[in-house]
């Protein structure tokens, strides 16, 4: 499931189309773009796991196919098809959640077969498919072990499936590490993920709660902010570190569960992977600085935005 780091992620991400929007945003149209971002990363996901899948199964194809040549050899009748019943493809398959994600985003039209067959031919020509391959009985372990290759070793580094990947999903790029711990959940527990609740009900109160403060108290986190810039030109920062350092301020005013150190630190991080090169040491300065101003006057005191008058 998606980690408070990925909605924060995602949290900046609607509110940098917001800002794009020059915050001229119909009622409910900010919360629509927040989910549509979230809804985006489990279309993202699904599409990474058929593909898997379509990978493992090409070797059904490719017996037919060679079984089918006028003259076959002793070789084409006898592709080895274990791949394709691989206990843990077999139980993802069957998961209700994976059939309702793959026909409410028709994953099966975006799937491009020639990179399929390419990925396959890489995937039995390499020691690991052999071994795989030469087991007689099926455990757990090399069930699992097989399908994280073809993910982690075959089609990540593959530039082809990459760049084929970059033009379907324009968030590729900030959700690249997710899916990686998303892919683990599933291997774990293929049969039990839930497609449909990659956020809990907790992380996706936290993440509207934390758009909404931000937006509703933007004058105020900027009453904050634009004293500390000093030569600063307010105008000509990058919005990202505008939003970020606005997101880390309501962090530190209205949510109580979590420890400023622990917000300045995460804020840090995505300033340095989504913004700028000095964006990082920036970032930490002005939020370190704000708060710090903020427990001399007594100003924390962790009420809900919503009950709050500043």
């Amino acid at each position: 499931m998606l980690s408070r780091r990925i909605i924060r992620v995602k949290v900046m991400q609607a509110l940098y189309s917001i800002e794009s929007m020059n915050n001229e945003t119909r009622p409910g149209e900010a919360l629509q773009i927040l989910k549509q971002n979230i809804e985006q990363s489990r279309h993202l996901f699904t599409y990474l796991v058929y593909f898997i899948i379509e990978v493992a199964r090409f070797a059904e194809r490719d017996a037919a196919q060679k079984a089918r040549k006028h003259l076959p050899t002793e070789n084409d009748l006898n592709i080895n098809t274990k791949i394709a019943g691989n206990e843990v493809i077999w139980a993802i398959l069957e998961n209700t959640s994976f059939k309702k994600s793959l026909e409410k985003f028709k994953i099966t039209y975006l799937i491009d077969d020639e990179l399929v067959r390419k990925l396959y031919l890489s995937l039995i020509s390499s020691t690991e498919y052999k071994e795989y391959t030469a087991l007689q009985s099926r455990d757990k372990k090399s069930e699992k072990k097989i399908l994280e290759y073809i993910f982690g070793n075959l089609m990540l580094p593959e530039e082809n499936f990459i760049s084929d990947v970059e033009e379907k999903f324009i968030h590729w790029d900030d959700d690249a590490d997710m899916m990686i711990v998303l892919m683990n959940g599933l291997m774990q527990k293929p049969a039990a993920f839930n497609f449909e609740e990659m956020v809990s009900k907790e992380k996706m109160d936290f993440a509207i709660d934390l758009m909404e403060c931000v937006i509703s108290k933007k004058s105020y986190c900027l009453e904050l902010i634009k004293p500390k810039l000093k030569n600063w030109d307010a105008e000509r920062i990058a919005s990202l570190d505008m939003i970020l350092m606005q997101m880390g301020v309501c962090e530190f005013l209205y949510f109580e569960t979590i420890p400023p150190k622990v917000t300045i630190n995460e804020y840090i991080d995505l300033a340095k992977e989504y913004s700028t090169e000095q964006s990082g040491h920036f970032v930490n300065g002005i939020l370190d600085n704000i708060h710090k101003e903020l427990i001399a006057e007594n100003k924390i005191h962790k009420k809900n935005f919503k009950n709050s008058t500043l």
